[in-house]
C-alpha cells in the first residue's frame, strides 16, 4: 500500500451533486443501471437523513484513525469522508471529537466501513453517519495509510471526487464523470415512478402497468377457484 495524501484530486460538478440529493439511493442506484450500491454492510447510524457530496476517501489500518486525522485537513465544504480498512474491523474509529472537525469544514457526513462511537453525541449535532458497526472499542494513531487514493467498500470502487449519495436505504457511489448522465437518469425515473404511484391512486394494478399477466401464465401460474383448488388438492 502506498502512504501517500493526494492533496488535490478531481471533484464531480458541486451543483449536480446537490441536485442528486433530491432523489433517493434506491433511485440513483436503478437509474445507473442498478450500479453502485455499497451494500448491506453499510447502514445508517440514525434514520431520517439524506446528503450528497463528493468522497474524500482515507485508507486505513484496522483499529488505527491516524490516517482519519490527516484526511481532516483534506476535507472541503460539500465532501463526505469515505473511510475503508486494508482488513475486516469493527472498531469504533470514529466519534463526536471527529464529527465536531468535520463539521467546521463543512463535511456533510461520513461513509465508514468499520465501527463508529458517540452515536448519542452524533445524533445530537447532526452529522450524518454510515458505518459498518457501533463500538465502543478505542484504537490507536500509529500506522501510515492514505488519502485521497481509490478505495473498496462493498465490492465497489471509490475514487476520491466520486458522487457519494447516502440516504436511510444506503449509500450509493457514483464516478464523477458519471454524474451529470446520472442525474438524468434519475430525473427521468423520478418522472416514470411519480406517473406509476398517480396509476396506482387510481386502482391500477401493477399486474396490468407492468405487463405481468403474460408473463404469470409463462411462467404456468393458474387462477382457481377455492373448490378447484380443494379438488386438486384431493387428488395429490
Amino acid at each position: 500500500m502506498r502512504t501517500v495524501v493526494v492533496t488535490d484530486p478531481p471533484r464531480a460538478d458541486a451543483a449536480e451533486v446537490d441536485a442528486l440529493a433530491e432523489h433517493g439511493v434506491a433511485t440513483v442506484h436503478e437509474a445507473m443501471g442498478r450500479t453502485g450500491c455499497l451494500g448491506p454492510r453499510i447502514r445508517p447510524v440514525h434514520l431520517g437523513s439524506r446528503i450528497a457530496g463528493t468522497a474524500v476517501t482515507v485508507l486505513s489500518w484496522p483499529g488505527d484513525n491516524l490516517m482519519i486525522h490527516v484526511a481532516v485537513e483534506q476535507c472541503r465544504p460539500g465532501d463526505v469522508l469515505v473511510v475503508a480498512t486494508t482488513s475486516p474491523s469493527t472498531d469504533g474509529m470514529f466519534g463526536e471529537l471527529f464529527a465536531t472537525a468535520l463539521q467546521h469544514r463543512g463535511v456533510r457526513g461520513l461513509v465508514i466501513d468499520a465501527g463508529v462511537r458517540d452515536v448519542a453525541d452524533l445524533h445530537a449535532m447532526g452529522f450524518p453517519v454510515w458505518s459498518a458497526a457501533v463500538s465502543a472499542q478505542g484504537t490507536v494513531k500509529a500506522t501510515p495509510g492514505a488519502v485521497n487514493v481509490p478505495v473498496t467498500i462493498g465490492g465497489q470502487r471509490i475514487r476520491p471526487g466520486d458522487a457519494i449519495l447516502a440516504d436511510d436505504d444506503g449509500v450509493v457511489c457514483v464516478p464523477r464523470e458519471d454524474v451529470t448522465e446520472a442525474l438524468a437518469a434519475a430525473k427521468a425515473r423520478a418522472e416514470k415512478e411519480e406517473a406509476t404511484r398517480e396509476a396506482f391512486r387510481r386502482g391500477e394494478l401493477g399486474l396490468d402497468r407492468y405487463g405481468l399477466r403474460d408473463r404469470l401464465a409463462g411462467l404456468g401460474i393458474r387462477y382457481l377457484t377455492a373448490e378447484e383448488y380443494e379438488r386438486e388438492c384431493g387428488r395429490s
